[in-house]
């Protein structure tokens, strides 16, 4: 488990102006060289999906530390920077419609780099899955804008990815390293960052919500009349309860108690009708079928929970910022050792980077200026 800290990522808008960007993008190919020579391509990987890292390294090429556009630029930047034939690996996706370019990228990549059909279908797989686990199997109020796909030319990956919440302003950041996932629907994130956990998020990919991932699977293989039927007993209004049952032993357990208001109002039966005649073997094969959305895992879960027991996680499942504890010892103390070791790697890379003099010491302040918890 990755240690965690905190962080804000406020909505900052407009874009980074093109002499800063021209720098950064200058920077980034400076210390990505340096660590791909240093400590191989793997570990540019694995210290990339480590939030801390990825933020120290933002601040390193011109940001403050604390922008939502930290993510979106800073990736940007890499991706211009690096060479995929010279680095070993390649930066796919990006903000916006950048970001569903991301599998004709993957494609164009891997046949750079001669990759097998198998294995471009799966980098473009665990693409698609980590950005539809966040947007419809995690259901934090935040709608994913921004992916980016990182792979070798020998299969490994890492996303990062951003959502943004209409209502605070506020980002948050998906961190994913294949290295570190054994399931795309059990705990699959490397790090999951934010301004605060929110209430009463549904998180069907915790560990919490396995007897309720099998549930929802038995559900959409059983006849699709016998789904409706326990749908309709849900949102009929008679069902509802009344303030009146509204006792001191229910307030007692709010929070693990589900109300029936939360049910969609509207199913698509004709995708039920279609997942029900292909019969999905485990629940990442039903969250992996196109057509199946937020309503349709929500209804699932719900149902699950309220008919037939097996309550889905309800806890958020944002993992604080900064992967080296705080500075009051909360969550945990500081780990210097994990500290000093992520930022002397960046450190190493900005001094040996073929930059100019200035542009190094200037990077090197803005590292010395980077909150250290």
């Amino acid at each position: 488990m990755p240690r965690t800290g905190v962080a804000n990522l406020p909505l900052h808008p407009g874009k980074a102006p093109k002499w800063l960007f021209q720098r950064m993008v200058k920077l980034s190919k400076g210390i990505v060289d340096v660590i791909v020579y240093e400590y191989g391509r793997d570990e540019f990987l694995r210290r990339i999906s480590d939030p801390f890292w990825f933020q120290a390294l933002s601040c390193v090429l011109g940001f403050d530390w604390h922008s939502s556009g930290c993510t979106t630029v800073t990736c940007g930047a890499i991706k211009e920077a690096i060479n995929p034939e010279e680095h070993g690996f390649a930066v796919c996706g990006g903000k916006g419609k950048t970001s569903r370019n991301t599998p004709d990228e993957i494609e164009k990549v891997g046949e750079t780099y001669n990759i097998s059909t198998y294995r471009v279908q799966e980098l473009k797989y665990s693409s698609r899955m980590a950005a539809k686990v966040d947007n419809t199997a995690v259901q934090d109020g935040h709608e994913l804008y921004h992916h980016v796909f990182l792979f070798t030319e020998d299969g490994k990956w890492a996303v990062i990815q951003q959502g943004m919440n209409n209502n605070t302003n506020y980002a948050r950041r998906y961190h994913w390293f294949s290295e570190n996932i054994d399931s795309f629907v059990f705990e699959p994130h490397n790090a999951i960052i934010g301004e605060r956990k929110e209430s009463n998020v549904l998180n069907m990919v915790s560990k919490d919500s396995i007897e309720s991932q099998k549930t929802c699977v038995d559900l959409v293989c059983d006849h699709p009349r016998h789904l409706m039927n326990d749908w309709l007993s849900l949102t009929r209004v008679g069902n509802q309860t009344t303030l009146d049952e509204w006792n001191s032993s229910h307030k007692q357990h709010h929070d693990d108690r589900v109300v029936c208001l939360d049910m969609p109002r509207s199913i698509n039966w004709n995708k039920i009708r279609e997942i029900y005649e292909f019969q999905p073997k485990n629940y990442e094969e039903l969250l992996g079928m196109k057509g199946v959305g937020p309503k349709t895992v929500r209804a699932l879960a719900l149902i699950s929970d309220l008919v037939y027991g097996d309550k889905p996680s309800w806890r958020d499942p944002v993992k604080f910022s900064f992967a080296v504890g705080g500075k009051d010892g909360v969550p945990f103390p500081v780990d210097r050792k994990v500290m000093d070791e992520s930022i002397e790697i960046i450190k190493s890379g900005v001094e040996q980077a073929k930059i100019g003099e200035k542009e190094k010491i200037n990077a090197l302040k803005r590292l010395r200026n980077f909150p250290q918890i």
